[in-house]
């Protein structure tokens, strides 16, 4: 099978990493790939934003899947012109992405199926949206409707951080048109969740696992929100029984009520979900492998990854008996370069990447580096994530941060309390 992930980051180098040990793979390709995946894909500098290139390369190089990575791509309606071209593709068709395009989209379809989320209002009015803040109880949450890299989400103490949220989204448009339409909506406690679950077009659902991510820059959860700055799986705190339930609770009500609408759903289904006093609510659900939860759940992975996606993208999940995991969690740390997820420098050196010997148990997933003269060299705000397997949460946080102890990045920065709930 000649297959084409879709995508340049620490995902889609690990979904790379994964899918190239299946048997079936018989050619890897990347678009646009990076310095890192070109060691074990053949990477071609495609704009994947342009669906007709796609389409061409995939009818030139006869491939006959495709993995996409990122968001945006499933929210512009790539799937939907590569199924019309006959291409099998992981991932659900543009309508069926609506469901992370907008959370005014999710929001309501929770209330049609009595899913329980967190009480909202919607605005797309700006004094109207300020109005409004008067009358609410503090902290708050002002969230941009549409897609903002993880960063569209302000926690607010008081009004007077209520209406810079709001100024910052609707006027400064801080989040492009993610922030036209917002939503202020109720704080939430709770430890927080991820659920990942493959579907696929005929409504079969495949819990997968449990995964939770660190969103804040700084240690203690304090900061900007970033695109997530390390994750570990499983969640020790929920059972297969629990992920059963919760399954039950926010994915199969979503799916069906999508098919109700004619959108049937294929590929990842990623549930952001919060457990509260009140019971676990839904915060955001997502349409594709996080980052940078996918760095912490592939290396767990012992089935042919390969083989399951394709079962998603062919309506053959019931096909898939059982998926065999290695029993034990799975840390991702994210190095970032010094500044994020604010202003930073490009291009620093990472001394000596190349030297680093790497037991059974770790990897290094490349999310924005490139090489220069047999130099690893930083291009991104989220630079490196560094992945190891462990017994335990502490063991394998201790796996995780000796891993780092030895990258020489004068420039990088990286959170020291991952997995800080269950150590």
């Amino acid at each position: 099978m000649k297959i084409l992930v879709i995508g340049s980051g620490g995902r889609e180098h690990a979904l790379c990493h994964s899918i190239q040990k299946s048997k079936d793979c018989e050619n890897l390709y990347c678009a646009p790939g990076s310095d890192a995946i070109s060691l074990i894909a053949e990477c071609h500098p495609i704009d994947t934003k342009n669906k007709q290139e796609i389409l061409n390369f995939c009818k030139e190089y006869n491939i006959s899947f495709v993995v996409i990575g990122p968001e945006i791509p499933l929210t512009e309606g790539l799937v939907d012109i590569l199924i019309s071209n006959n291409i099998k593709c992981f991932g659900p068709t543009q309508k069926g992405a609506m469901l992370e395009k907008s959370k005014i989209f999710t929001k309501e379809l929770c209330d049609e199926n009595n899913v329980p989320t967190g009480k909202y209002k919607k605005f797309s009015n700006y004094e109207d949206a300020l109005t409004y803040c008067q009358s609410i109880n503090f902290p708050s949450v002002i969230k941009a409707d549409g897609l903002a890299a993880g960063k569209g989400v302000i926690i607010t103490e008081n009004l007077e951080e209520a209406k810079s949220a709001i100024h910052q989204c609707m006027k400064e448009e801080a989040f492009g048109n993610a922030g036209k339409e917002i939503i202020i909506e109720e704080f939430l406690e709770g430890e927080e969740i991820s659920l990942f679950s493959l579907v696929d077009s005929s409504g079969y659902i495949v819990p997968l696992t449990t995964a939770q991510d660190h969103k804040k820059i700084y240690e203690g959860e304090k900061g900007l929100n970033t695109g997530g700055m390390g994750a570990y799986s499983p969640v020790p705190s929920i059972s297969n029984k629990k992920m059963q339930d919760l399954n039950n609770l926010f994915v199969d009500p979503i799916i069906n009520a999508l098919s109700k609408k004619g959108i049937y759903f294929q590929g990842m289904f990623y549930v952001g979900i919060i457990i509260t006093k009140n019971g676990p609510k839904l915060l955001e659900i997502n349409v594709r492998f996080g980052d940078p939860e996918t760095q912490a759940i592939l290396p767990r992975i012992k089935s042919d990854l390969l083989e399951i996606l394709y079962a998603s993208a062919t309506e053959n999940l019931h096909a898939i008996k059982k998926i065999e995991w290695d029993p034990r969690y799975c840390m991702a740390v994210v190095m970032s370069s010094k500044g994020y997820p604010e202003k930073y420098k490009k291009n620093t050196v990472i001394e000596n990447l190349n030297q680093i010997q790497l037991s059974n148990n770790s990897y290094i997933y490349h999310a924005g580096t490139k090489k220069e003269n047999d130099l690893w060299l930083s291009s991104g705000g989220r630079v490196l994530a560094i992945s190891s397997l462990g017994e335990s949460i502490n063991q394998v946080k201790k796996n995780v941060y000796s891993t780092i102890s030895k990258i020489k990045w004068q420039d990088g920065y990286y959170r020291k309390d991952i997995g800080w709930r269950y150590t």
